[in-house]
């Protein structure tokens, strides 16, 4: 467990991101940002960093290249990672973007055809405390084209899950709509986008570095299979494959609370979750995210 932030680091994390915040480019820098289909664009590119509840420290980081338009895989690299800089809301990108940065760097070493000309990051760009998140900070120190895609809406600079907000949901009748966040200052930070017409939910979107906030809607939806764009959601799907104890953990969760439901309610043992909650428990109890719950 970290210990509590001290002030003078939080004073130089402020000054740091206020100094990178002047780098970022929030319009269309590559040709093929400017074309209605992206001709041009070959590779998209994909970031997370997956946690398990009750673990701080441990995590997975995760980077795929993806074909394009095909979605279809060209590469990744996984890597099991420890944090050593605490969380402070606001300044996640501390903790994180080193271990992202250095996956692009190892596959800029090792594979540099495969290099992605876009990266979309799981969090926030502009939308942010400060106007410069996770996806701003990556780009910036990256060089490359960054769009922050978040799947919870994050309640900042006059932006709330409001009425109001709800309401412009509802009126997102189809995969591609969306509306803007708009601070309070007037200025838009992103955009509130539903993905597909699968999902009535919106992922909110927002520039990371070298790219417009309309060019990253339109290039999230395209990306889009289902809600959450793909070179995102197949990293967490890889993890879940590649480290089999991290999926045993989450579906040990679920026999767990699904036999305290059954008994609270029946009033009686539960006698089909217990035998599964018995083989999740031998499952693998070597892999530190799995000791956490058994």
């Amino acid at each position: 467990m970290f210990a509590p932030p001290a002030e003078d680091l939080v004073k130089q994390w402020e000054s740091e991101q206020a100094r990178l915040r002047q780098q970022v480019v929030d319009e269309d820098t590559e040709d093929w940002q400017r074309s209605p289909d992206f001709s041009g664009l070959e590779r998209v590119g994909g970031v997370d960093l997956s946690f398990i509840k009750g673990d701080d420290v441990n995590a997975c980081a995760h980077l795929v290249v993806l074909s394009y338009p095909d979605l279809e895989m060209l590469y990744e690299d996984s890597q099991m990672v420890t944090l050593t800089a605490p969380y402070i809301a606001g300044f996640l990108a501390f903790r994180e973007t080193p271990f992202l940065l250095e996956a692009l760097q190892r596959l800029e070493r090792n594979q540099p055809q495969l290099l992605p000309q876009v990266v979309f990051v799981d969090g926030n760009g502009l939308f942010h405390y400060r106007e410069f998140g996770l996806a701003c900070h990556l780009g910036v120190l990256s060089g490359l084209p960054c769009v922050g895609v978040a799947k919870n809406l994050l309640q900042v600079q006059g932006v709330y899950k409001s009425e109001a907000h709800q309401s412009q949901i509802a009126a997102l009748q189809k995969g591609g709509d969306s509306f803007p966040l708009t601070a309070a200052s007037g200025k838009v930070l992103g955009k509130a986008l539903r993905s597909s017409d699968k999902s009535s939910k919106p992922v909110y979107v927002s520039v990371g570095h070298k790219i417009s906030v309309d060019t990253a809607v339109r290039l999230t939806h395209s990306c889009c299979r289902y809600r959450v764009p793909e070179p995102i959601r197949q990293p967490v799907l890889l993890v879940h494959c590649e480290y089999p104890g991290v999926l045993a953990c989450s579906l040990l969760v679920s026999a767990l609370l699904l036999q305290y439901l059954y008994e609270v309610t029946w009033h009686t043992p539960c006698a089909f979750a217990a035998p599964l909650t018995l083989s999740l428990r031998q499952y693998d109890v070597s892999t530190p995210f799995f000791a956490i719950l058994v």
